[in-house]
């Protein structure tokens, strides 16, 4: 009986064995099968971990993903690096992709989407020469763009950022007739440079301040100004008349350091500057002159350059002057279509059907 059960027992583990050897040997060809398939998706370098899921989760099922993982900008190495052979970059503003990065990347190349509206940070006549699509983000952060610049508006003319830290260092002791006053939109002329589509959203937002009159300063007429009084004027005319300035124009060959010395020298010494555009629109050294020497107010800077800027830069040293961090963009919705939208243009590509881009340049 002992040697019968003990027959029994041998045969039943090596049928447990016999099933184990099998199903490891299945799951390792599945797992191969797995890779393999992994692999021949197309792949798809996305810059930054900290992309919203609203653009991931649409590449993840389809595609081979590639994603730096450090939630800052991806060191150029690293860049030339990761970005070889594969069929899809999603970029942001920080991303320079030019002649060399698309060497390295290789024929295969079909698309560079970038979430964002500006596109100076892509060699855009490699990427045409190439036959490489470019996907980009417009409309879509034209609202919280044009917020985020009357927000910098009031808080550099109304010294909010100074009132508040005031209360934690102890300065607000009692009511005073003059402490912290600013300059009010009524009754004041608006200048702004670039009226397209930001541009656009903010005087029509200023109109509701009852401003006296809103200048414009773009390389066509505007018929559509008519709905807030805009008036088209060159350049010259509106520095030397506006109380506040207000710059959203694209950063091209043409804008680079338009706001220089000279034109600093002919705004009023009571204007206040406002930059939501690109930093390089302005030459920084002349700003902090202008500021230094009182020759205009205030101004308020979303965009500088470089960005970050080093904590010794004078402009962090001025009391009148506003930096913010380039958050112009920053609402959670925003990102959040932003990213579905470089995804769109990304899957439109790959897919075969590039006609059906949502933004494509």
């Amino acid at each position: 009986m002992i040697f019968t059960n003990t027959i029994r027992f041998i045969r039943q583990s090596e049928k447990i064995l016999r099933s184990r050897r099998i199903s490891l040997t299945c799951d390792h060809s599945r797992a191969l099968t797995s890779n393999t398939v992994e692999m021949s998706k197309p792949k798809i370098l996305i810059t930054r971990p900290d992309i919203p899921d609203a653009g991931v989760n649409l590449l993840r099922k389809r595609y081979h993903l590639i994603i730096w993982d450090k939630p800052e900008p991806i060191p150029r190495l690293e860049l030339l690096t990761k970005i070889q052979g594969v069929d899809a970059v999603f970029c942001v503003l920080t991303d320079k992709i030019d002649n060399e990065i698309l060497d390295y990347a290789g024929p295969q190349l079909k698309v560079v989407a970038s979430m964002s509206v500006g596109l100076d940070h892509l060699d855009i006549s490699s990427l045409h020469r190439r036959s490489i699509k470019i996907g980009y983000t417009p409309n879509v952060l034209t609202e919280s763009t044009a917020e985020l610049i009357i927000a910098l508006l009031l808080a550099t003319s109304r010294n909010v950022i100074h009132a508040n830290l005031a209360v934690f260092q102890g300065e607000w002791t009692s009511w005073s007739p003059k402490w912290m006053c600013g300059v009010g939109l009524a009754g004041k002329t608006i200048g702004i440079v670039g009226m397209g589509r930001i541009g656009f959203r903010v005087a029509e937002i200023l109109k509701s301040f009852n401003v006296a009159k809103i200048l414009y300063n773009s390389r066509t007429i505007k018929p559509e100004a008519s709905k807030f009084d805009g008036e088209k004027v060159d350049f010259s005319t509106l520095l030397k008349n506006s109380d506040f300035v207000i710059v959203t124009v694209a950063l091209t060959p043409d804008t680079k350091y338009m706001f220089n010395a000279e034109a600093f020298n002919q705004m009023k010494r009571t204007a206040i500057f406002v930059n939501g555009s690109r930093g390089d629109v302005v030459d920084q050294n002349a700003l902090i002159e202008a500021l230094e020497q009182n020759k205009i107010a205030a101004a308020g800077l979303d965009v500088t350059s470089p960005e970050p800027l080093p904590l010794n830069s004078k402009l962090l040293q001025l009391d009148n002057c506003v930096v913010l961090p380039h958050i112009g963009s920053a609402t959670v919705e925003t990102r959040q279509e932003m990213a579905r939208i470089t995804a769109t243009n990304i899957i439109a590509v790959l897919e075969g059907y590039p006609e059906e881009m949502p933004a494509e340049y």
